[in-house]
């Protein structure tokens, strides 16, 4: 399946990556000190931290869209890039509106 060239593929890959990376980040830096509410609540009141775990959770995406760029499945890579555009325009929305 991960084989195929696919917009889908890639936009549900894009998507799921830094959810994967913000459960990471989280077990990683946070879980014995904060609930996962807690760690919401510090997210919102502390908009530096938005910019802090934004960035490593958008390496994953960069990490899979240059494997697919790299194995000519740009059909995939595609989707991949725009979700991360999403991601990274929204984290900077965030930032400026919380």
């Amino acid at each position: 399946m991960l084989k195929k060239d696919n917009l889908k593929l890639g936009l549900l890959l894009g998507f799921l990556a830094p959810l994967l990376s913000v459960i990471i980040y989280y077990f990683y830096k946070f879980y014995p000190t904060f609930g996962i509410g807690d760690f919401f609540l510090f997210l919102g009141q502390n908009k530096t931290q938005i910019s802090a775990i934004s960035v490593p959770c958008l390496l994953l995406n960069i990490a899979l869209f240059t494997i697919y760029i790299n194995a000519h499945r740009d059909k995939t890579a595609k989707g991949i890039f725009v979700v991360t555009l999403i991601y990274a325009i929204a984290s900077l929305a965030l930032k400026f509106i919380l």
